[in-house]
């Protein structure tokens, strides 16, 4: 008899074809994939150290890897991500001048415009030739500060969230 309920049951469900199977349902995943607020303070705080990377054109793939291997909400990530990209320029120059610092780099011909001009210009080969040690700098002060960055998010927004989390579960009439 319990076979035959079963078969019932399998017949009045529709069969999910590949499509449902391997594009929506992993997309709805991401969706709601580590919504809790312990899960949204720490994808903030992971989520602000990717969006303040030192290079142009690579915050967004830092955070969908990040994300992807961490098992963060990726529309958070990357909304976070789009809000902080105007930081994230003004503090390209800031971590290549702290990376001189922290390397004792004497030369400081380092310039926004000139990069930008000389990317346009010049072959990869070349641009890198130029510019390298400059990456090099933002880099190390980027991944030294990284573990400040995340504190610094984390810690003041996490009992926030929380409580956020709390309203919304006692009044499930809150709505974000």
């Amino acid at each position: 008899m319990t076979t035959m309920t079963a078969s019932a049951e399998n017949l009045d469900t529709p069969k999910r074809g590949f499509w449902q199977r391997r594009i929506v349902d992993p997309i709805k995943q991401q969706l709601i994939q580590g919504v809790t607020p312990q899960r949204v303070t720490f994808t903030l705080g992971i989520g602000t150290v990717c969006s303040l990377f030192p290079f142009l054109g690579f915050t967004s793939l830092l955070n969908l890897g990040v994300g992807i291997a961490l098992r963060l909400n990726q529309p958070i990530l990357q909304v976070f991500n789009q809000l902080l990209g105007p930081i994230q320029l003004g503090l390209i120059l800031v971590y290549v001048r702290m990376g001189e610092l922290i390397w004792g780099a004497t030369e400081h011909q380092f310039s926004i415009t000139e990069m930008v001009t000389s990317f346009a210009e010049l072959s990869l080969v070349e641009f890198l030739q130029t510019f390298g040690w400059a990456g090099i700098h933002a880099f190390t002060a980027w991944i030294l500060t990284a573990p400040l960055l995340f504190a610094l998010v984390y810690l003041p927004l996490r009992p926030v969230i929380i409580r956020l989390g709390q309203l919304k579960t006692a009044n499930p009439e809150v709505s974000s």
